[in-house]
C-alpha cells in the first residue's frame, strides 16, 4: 500500500509539473492587449469649432455651401448718390441672396434699382390681368420692372412688347432684355433678362419667380428676345 501511494504522489507530481510547463507557454505566446492613445491637439480653435484628429475642424455651414469669404461685393450704384449707406447695406445682403438663386458668383456687378425691386416683388401672386401686388401677370410685370429700374415704357401685351423691341441673339443679351416664349401656339409670355441665362417672370404657377432658359419647358418655347428702345 505504501509503494502504491508514492507511486501516486510521484505521477501527480509529473501532472502538475507539465501543466504548470504548458500554461507558462500559453502566456508567453497569448497576443498582448495594447492601449491607442489618441492624443489631443495641443490648441483649440480660436472659433470654438470642434476638433478631431489630425486638426480637422467642422465649421458651420448654410445647407451644403461652406460658408466662405468672398470679394467685396460690387455694387452698380448710379441711382442713389448721396446715399447715406442705408440701401447699400441691403443690396449687399440681397447681392448675396440673389447670387445664390442665381448661381453666379456674388461679386457679380448688380444695379442696385434691379435688386431692390426683385426682391419687392418676389414670390407676388400670378392673376391674369394683374398689374398690382394682389397678383399681377407676365406682361405687366415686365412694364412694371422696366419702368421702375429703367425708365422704359412698355406696350402692356406681351405681342406688342415683342414688336416694339430691338431683336437679339440669347448669346447678346444682358441684364435687363426681356426674353418671349410660346406658351399657347402664339407669343404669350415674357420675362426679363437677369444673366447666367436666368430669368425673372411672372408665373402662372408660382407668380414671379426665377427660371432657366435652358430648362426643357423654355427652351422649347423660346420665341425670341430683345432690348427695349
Amino acid at each position: 500500500m505504501y509503494l502504491l501511494n508514492v507511486a501516486d504522489a510521484t505521477l501527480r507530481l509529473k501532472n502538475f509539473f507539465y501543466i504548470s510547463i504548458l500554461l507558462v507557454l500559453v502566456s508567453c505566446t497569448a497576443p498582448k492587449r495594447t492601449t491607442t492613445v489618441i492624443s489631443r491637439p495641443s490648441t483649440a480653435p480660436v472659433d470654438g469649432s470642434p476638433t478631431f484628429l489630425t486638426n480637422i475642424t467642422i465649421r458651420q455651414g448654410t445647407g451644403d455651401r461652406l460658408v466662405e469669404s468672398h470679394k467685396p461685393l460690387l455694387i452698380e450704384n448710379t441711382i442713389h448718390p448721396d446715399d447715406k449707406g442705408g440701401d447699400i447695406e441691403k443690396c449687399n445682403n440681397l447681392q448675396f441672396k440673389y447670387a445664390l438663386l442665381m448661381n453666379q458668383p456674388v461679386e457679380s456687378t448688380w444695379n442696385e434699382k434691379l435688386l431692390l425691386f426683385l426682391d419687392e416683388w418676389y414670390g407676388i401672386p400670378y392673376r391674369y390681368g394683374g398689374s398690382n401686388k394682389q397678383g399681377i401677370d407676365c406682361s405687366a410685370f415686365a412694364c412694371q420692372l422696366l419702368s421702375a429700374v429703367y425708365g422704359v415704357s412698355l406696350p402692356r401685351r406681351s405681342a406688342d412688347q415683342f414688336a416694339s423691341v430691338e431683336k437679339l441673339t440669347i448669346k447678346k443679351l444682358q441684364q435687363g432684355d426681356l426674353v418671349f416664349f410660346n406658351t399657347t401656339g402664339r407669343l404669350s409670355h415674357v420675362g426679363i433678362y437677369l444673366g447666367n441665362d436666368k430669368f425673372i417672370h411672372a408665373s402662372t404657377s408660382s407668380g414671379v419667380m426665377i427660371s432657366d432658359l435652358k430648362e426643357v419647358y423654355f427652351s422649347r418655347r423660346f420665341a425670341g428676345s430683345g432690348r427695349a428702345k
